[in-house]
């Protein structure tokens, strides 16, 4: 698939965004539905008012359900950039112990050849 024919040249990315899209959507229908489950106890407010506080309510939901994902893709960052540190630290040590072991090799064939 090429840009020329109409999709995007990178799949990985359009998926993404697809999915975020959906991800998205259900937030909204999460929050209406959870909106429509409070305001359904209100039956003694107006009609108005209740879907007042129906659209209220699914506002804040909805903000705190993207507060929660904000901080969920933060702490997935930071985690990240500690694993990363951790599997430097680990792939340096391992070199470091690889070319000694390979420097304790050669020595050792230089003695015993110097030997014969």
């Amino acid at each position: 698939m090429t840009a020329r024919e109409g999709f995007p040249v990178d799949l990985r990315a359009f998926h993404n965004e697809v999915e975020g899209h959906l991800l998205a959507a259900a937030a909204h229908e999460e929050s209406r539905t959870a909106a429509a489950r409070f305001t359904a106890g209100l039956d003694w407010l107006p009609e108005a008012q209740r879907a007042e506080v129906k659209r209220q309510f699914a506002a804040e939901h909805l903000a705190l359900a993207r507060a929660s994902w904000q901080h969920t893709a933060r702490r997935g960052e930071e985690l990240r950039g500690e694993y990363e540190r951790v599997y430097r630290a680990l792939r340096a040590r391992l070199l470091t112990g690889l070319l000694l072991g390979v420097a304790l090799l050669v020595s050792v064939d230089l003695v015993v050849l110097a030997s014969i």
